[in-house]
């Protein structure tokens, strides 16, 4: 799911500094280098554990995700803490999604490097398309994308619940043509996503934010990333299926 952490209404009159340093753009830009550094930490501790002790895997995808997402939510409620919860959320993201990436990998020679590719394909060319101005972040285009979201996020939390019952919502987790329609839908929607993160990093800087919202700002981008990720690797997997 995209992150929860970016939006126009953090831009208050106190968060802006009169003296010391601002964020940048460019700080904003190396501190997201330093979380993919720690992502591919994770990943990599996370398949080494599934190598040599996998009956830890299913503890460790889920101690990851129950940490990560406590990271977050915490974050959002302090944005001065984000310098230190950014890199182990990304480390713990890493844990869940090394661990993810190799059960699809095993199963479809490939697919990870297709959807990593895909993932830096979709961020090139949205953040070409962001800085052409040829998508620009307005109110109409936040209200849809927030109902786009919200709408998601209902669907996934259905789901979640009806799993404990053993069922689920029909076809669109499947790799019939709703299956993969809903798939390419979400995936546009993260992408979409995408630039409300442009938008927010460049306008938090152009605001005189304080410094630790690069971190703030790199963990919000790092967010819909991994979301991207998974739902650019969930669609490949329903296509491969089809074969």
């Amino acid at each position: 799911m995209s992150n929860p952490i970016l939006n126009e209404d953090r831009f208050s009159a106190r968060e802006r500094i009169l003296d010391g340093e601002p964020m940048t753009i460019q700080g904003t830009v190396s501190k997201i280098f330093m979380l993919f550094a720690c992502l591919i930490a994770g990943a990599a501790i996370s398949i080494y554990t599934m190598l040599t002790t996998p009956d830890m895997t299913g503890l460790m995808i889920a101690a990851g995700g129950i940490i990560g997402f406590l990271l977050v939510l915490v974050t959002c409620f302090n944005i001065k803490i984000a310098k230190y919860t950014a890199a182990p959320y990304a480390l713990m993201e890493g844990l869940v999604l090394g661990a993810f990436s190799a059960l699809f990998e095993a199963q479809w020679y490939g697919i990870v490097f297709q959807a990593i590719l895909g993932t830096f394909a979709v961020l090139f060319v949205m953040l070409m398309l962001y800085k052409a101005r040829m998508i620009q972040y307005t109110d109409k285009f936040a209200a849809v994308l927030k109902t786009a979201l919200l709408s998601i996020l209902v669907i996934y939390l259905i789901q979640f619940v009806a799993s404990f019952f053993g069922r689920g919502i029909p076809f669109i987790w499947e790799s019939g043509a709703i299956g993969i329609g809903f798939s390419i839908f979400v995936v546009v929607i993260a992408a979409m996503a995408l630039i409300q993160d442009f938008f927010f990093i460049e306008s938090a800087s152009q605001n005189m934010l304080s410094k630790d919202y690069e971190w703030y700002g790199a963990m919000g981008l790092m967010i819909t990333l991994v979301w991207l990720y998974t739902e650019i690797l969930r669609l490949l997997a329903k296509l491969n299926s089809r074969n």
